[in-house]
């Protein structure tokens, strides 16, 4: 009678259940770490722009003499401004 069940009535699909719920709530749980970890690291291109300072504030000197912004005589100025 019963064939697959054990003394219990539960049969062996308790411990089965049982771990694969913890495996899948253990991952879950690692998942979710690592997404909070990821979205906490700093860019790396940003952290280094940082650090730099002036060069990314160079950047932006170039990039407003690109689009016409400002003339190379104010580009000039405001580099040798950022140079000291």
């Amino acid at each position: 009678m019963g064939g697959m069940m054990d003394g219990n009535g539960m049969g062996n699909s308790f411990f089965g259940g049982f771990f694969s719920f913890g495996l899948i709530f253990l991952i879950l749980i690692i998942a979710i770490f690592l997404i909070a970890r990821w979205m906490m690291k700093p860019n790396a291109k940003e952290f280094n722009d940082k650090e730099r300072g002036e060069s990314s504030s160079k950047d932006v000197l170039k990039k407003r003499l690109a689009s016409g912004e400002i003339t190379e005589e104010e580009y000039d100025r405001l580099k040798k401004k950022l140079d000291e």
